[in-house]
């Protein structure tokens, strides 16, 4: 009876590390799929449960290996795999940079050699990728600040897409300018219980409808009817640090309602504080780049890709 139970064990441990084996191998090479995650998951707690079955029928045996130098030198081994791998040196992570899993999140942004990509997917049917080919002033070894977002038609902040460090922060006036705006009108407009748009004074520009609203999603992810379709525009602010030189903006229009797959960003200026206004507010402007030779040899070109499913 003890035997019998003893083989049903190790066969079920068995064949529990083989589903573990499949399932990590699936993740790795396939797109993440909460359903190959979960299993892997829920089957490695089985097979924690499998292990202390295990232990407990051959506890007998495992003694002598506490007694062996074999033990310490797999656990020296273990240690040793454990720990390069959570280090990820440069041999390992190009390995991982093999794997098709890019986890359930909804943007992704990398620093290569040869540029910056950045990918944007709110939903299964909408991927939003951008790619920034860099130019021969740009050093990877000491990689730009970057600010990404969208703003509506009536230049508005609605949604930073990405930002460096807080650290950074400064480096990107005119990204910081929009999004302390947007900070500073949100705060007031849950203080005063109005709308992000009545605070905004939105409505008082033009087209209300169209510009008022400050849901990523009406402009992303707009309803199936083109008129409700509202355009909006992506920047990105880019900044090389010690150059000495202020930062590029970079802008795109966008129109789910004409709908178009490739599209380039072309470049709007550099970022310059004016005189404030009459009500005291902060008024930054974008100036024509002609002066900064170094700057303008950072990017090459910038390539905004939408794929839009059904």
């Amino acid at each position: 009876m003890k035997t019998a139970k003893r083989s049903f064990v190790s066969l079920l441990t068995a064949l529990s590390f083989l589903v573990l084996a499949v399932t990590g191998i699936l993740a790795f090479i396939r797109p993440f799929s909460i359903q190959i995650i979960g299993l892997h998951a829920m089957i490695g707690f089985v097979f924690i449960a499998l292990i202390g079955l295990h232990i407990a029928n051959n506890s007998g045996h495992l003694k002598r290996y506490f007694r062996s130098r074999t033990l310490w030198i797999t656990v020296a081994i273990s240690t040793g795999l454990t720990a390069l791998f959570a280090w990820q040196p440069a041999p390992v992570r190009s390995i991982l940079g093999l794997s098709k899993n890019l986890g359930p999140v909804l943007e992704r942004f990398e620093v290569t050699s040869d540029g910056l990509t950045f990918n944007y997917s709110p939903a299964s049917h909408y991927k939003m990728e951008l790619r920034v080919k860099t130019g021969p002033a740009f050093d990877p070894k000491n990689p730009p600040a970057v600010a990404i977002w969208l703003e509506n038609a009536s230049y508005y902040h609605i949604k930073t897409l990405h930002e460096s460090t807080a650290a950074d922060r400064a480096a990107l006036p005119y990204w910081d300018f929009k999004i302390r705006g947007w900070e500073n009108a949100k705060r007031d407009a849950e203080k005063s219980g109005k709308d992000l748009a009545d605070e905004l004074g939105v409505d008082a520009i033009s087209a209300p409808t169209q510009n008022s609203s400050f849901d990523p999603a009406d402009y992303i992810l707009p309803a199936a009817a083109a008129d409700k379709s509202m355009p909006y525009r992506l920047l990105i602010e880019i900044d090389q640090p010690d150059d000495g030189q202020p930062s590029l903006v970079y802008a795109v229009d966008i129109d789910n309602a004409d709908p178009r797959t490739f599209q380039l960003l072309e470049l709007v200026g550099y970022p310059k504080q004016e005189e404030d206004d009459e009500d005291d507010k902060e008024v930054w402007a974008l100036y024509y780049v002609e002066q900064f030779e170094s700057t303008l040899e950072m990017i090459d070109s910038a390539l905004l890709t939408i794929e839009r499913g059904i």
